[in-house]
């Protein structure tokens, strides 16, 4: 007779193997140029089969894809919010700090260098980046704007898309180039340059 925890434990197993392709994709990606990470790398580095990663994704591009939303995954199963204490520059400098922090490590630079030589590619790419993880995080973006704007500390007229095209692209840009340090100062800049910009 066929154990009642042989579905659970199935599922726990399929769970693990994910997680290991996931975080063996990002090992590699951060130890070797991108085009020298291959399928058959990843899979040996996670102690899978090769056809185990085909079976959940397409391409190599398609798992650096996953590898990078699993990075932002909530455990507790909630939507993205960011912090919203009533003081809109300080949330947006504490967001903004932890983004330069986070393109500055190495490891998660390396991963979203490569990610974003797939999306310049391969519209079906970017149009799921943007679905699962850039769009998701926008709206959660402007939210804590809208919110703002309700208060009385950002302009009710403000176009909340440019306010992040603002915020966040010279960002982008300077670590796209690589013309300019990533610094805690440059993030506040940002947050106040802004905030002169659409402020009330």
């Amino acid at each position: 007779m066929p154990s009642k925890d042989k579905g659970p434990d199935h599922s726990r197993r399929k769970e693990r193997s994910r997680q290991a392709i996931l975080a063996a994709t990002r090992a590699l990606v951060a130890e070797e140029p991108y085009e020298k990470v291959t399928l058959e790398a990843i899979a040996a580095r996670a102690g899978v089969g090769k056809q185990t990663i085909y079976r959940r994704w397409p391409s190599k591009s398609a798992v650096v894809v996953a590898a990078l939303l699993a990075l932002s995954e909530d455990t507790d199963g909630q939507s993205v919010t960011l912090p919203d204490t009533g003081d809109l520059r300080a949330d947006l400098r504490l967001v903004m700090r932890a983004t330069v922090e986070e393109f500055a490590d190495p490891s998660f630079d390396k991963l979203i260098r490569a990610l974003n030589t797939e999306i310049a590619n391969d519209a079906a790419l970017a149009a799921e980046y943007r679905e699962k993880l850039a769009g998701p995080l926008d709206e959660a973006k402007k939210k804590r704007l809208r919110s703002a704007q309700e208060t009385g500390q950002l302009a009710p007229d403000a176009d909340l898309d440019l306010v992040l095209d603002v915020l966040y692209a010279p960002l982008f840009l300077r670590w796209l180039h690589r013309s300019g340090p990533l610094t805690t100062a440059y993030a506040d800049s940002l947050v106040d340059a802004t905030l002169r910009a659409f402020g009330p």
